[in-house]
């Protein structure tokens, strides 16, 4: 399956594809930095003992893909 992908990045314009790939790039650490500060606002809760904030930030980590 990857390799279809790569055939297909093959065949769109260059600039197009370095393009699309710096978004996905960027998509990807903004996507890491938010799960960072997540697991760290999740360890401040499991600290203080925040059963509350632990259980909602547990449910947002989730939706961070």
């Amino acid at each position: 399956m990857e390799n279809n992908i790569l055939n297909e990045m093959d065949r769109v314009d260059p600039n197009l594809r370095d393009e699309m790939l710096a978004e996905l790039f960027l998509d990807q650490t903004m996507n890491d930095f938010k799960r960072s500060k997540i697991l760290e606002e999740i360890d401040y809760s499991l600290k203080n003992k925040d059963k509350e904030a632990f259980l909602r930030l547990t449910e947002k980590l989730k939706s961070v893909s």
